[in-house]
């Protein structure tokens, strides 16, 4: 049920469940394996795939209150954030990590938030790290002028849109034997762990540099299920020098994906999972007959 006052997400028309297409790639069929993509990316043109599975319960919980959140400079979150809060006529206040970023002119990313709406505070990395302490965070939202807003946390990951990415693994449920998503905050491959069915297995792609990872999905998953749930792994070896950073060797592979599929392939998340499903699935990681979903979970930032 919807809390009073709470937006009607409905009206957004978000395409659920998010098209399954295969894809016929000659890395995987000579080793007898199918590779699928989970079209994440196609469920609404502004707030794209794990984005809305994340944000839609935390907007009803919201119930019409600003929302304040965080995210770094190039922040796929801040922007769908931002982009709910013009669609769904909700003030947003975007906590931007890196207080010497309010000298510069701002990225492209952070001029789509601007211009959705989204009013943009700086803090320095000291303060942002220390942003879950409630006097910290009651501080943060005093000088960001948003005191009684509805906090999100950096990635949307909370127990909340754990809950909301559930269905993303029931979408999967007899669909798949392996199903990948690259890996953030962890919030999205929480819930679609959770969500997937007997014989199926998850797994996570990390895009961020310090084996934290593993220890914050299990933290979620109790926050949101009372207990770990699902069998599910992480690789950590493509993360291509962490956040936000790519190399042109990824942006080769990444071009050649588009070319040969047809499909665009967004770079700071899906070309490293792509990358780790090519790569793993020659070295024989899956075995024969076996079907992998790479889940789309975002699509190129035209700027």
């Amino acid at each position: 049920m919807s809390n009073p006052g709470s937006p009607d997400l409905s009206a957004l028309r978000p395409r659920l469940p998010s098209p399954l297409q295969e894809v016929e790639d000659d890395r995987f069929t000579r080793r007898g394996v199918r590779l699928l993509l989970k079209r994440d990316d196609l469920i609404h043109p502004d707030l794209i795939g794990n984005k809305w599975r994340k944000l839609a319960p935390n907007l009803t919980a919201a119930a019409g209150r600003p929302i304040l959140t965080f995210g770094g400079a190039y922040s796929n979150h801040l922007r769908a954030t931002a982009a709910a809060g013009r669609l769904l006529g909700l003030p947003t206040v975007g906590v931007v990590r890196g207080d010497e970023l309010s000298d510069r002119p701002l990225n492209p990313s952070l001029t789509r938030c601007v211009s959705d709406g989204m009013r943009l505070h700086f803090v320095d990395r000291s303060t942002y790290r220390r942003k879950t302490d409630p006097s910290v965070l009651e501080a943060i939202g005093r000088a960001a002028g948003a005191p009684d807003a509805y906090v999100v946390p950096e990635g949307g990951s909370n127990a909340l849109a754990v809950r909301g990415c559930v269905t993303l693994g029931e979408e999967l449920r007899g669909r798949a034997d392996v199903v990948a998503v690259a890996c953030g905050t962890g919030g999205t491959f929480a819930g679609l762990a959770a969500g997937l069915g007997p014989g199926q297995r998850a797994l996570g792609i990390p895009v961020l540099k310090g084996g934290f990872l593993t220890a914050d999905i299990e933290a979620l998953q109790r926050e949101a299920f009372g207990d770990r749930r699902g069998d599910w792994s992480l690789d950590d070896r493509f993360q291509f020098g962490g956040y936000a950073r790519t190399t042109p060797e990824l942006d080769t592979f990444a071009k050649d994906f588009e070319e040969r599929h047809g499909v665009g392939v967004e770079r700071l998340y899906v070309a490293k999972l792509l990358y780790g499903l090519v790569a793993s699935v020659e070295e024989g990681a899956f075995e024969t007959g076996a079907r992998v979903v790479a889940v789309t979970t975002g699509a190129p930032f035209a700027g």
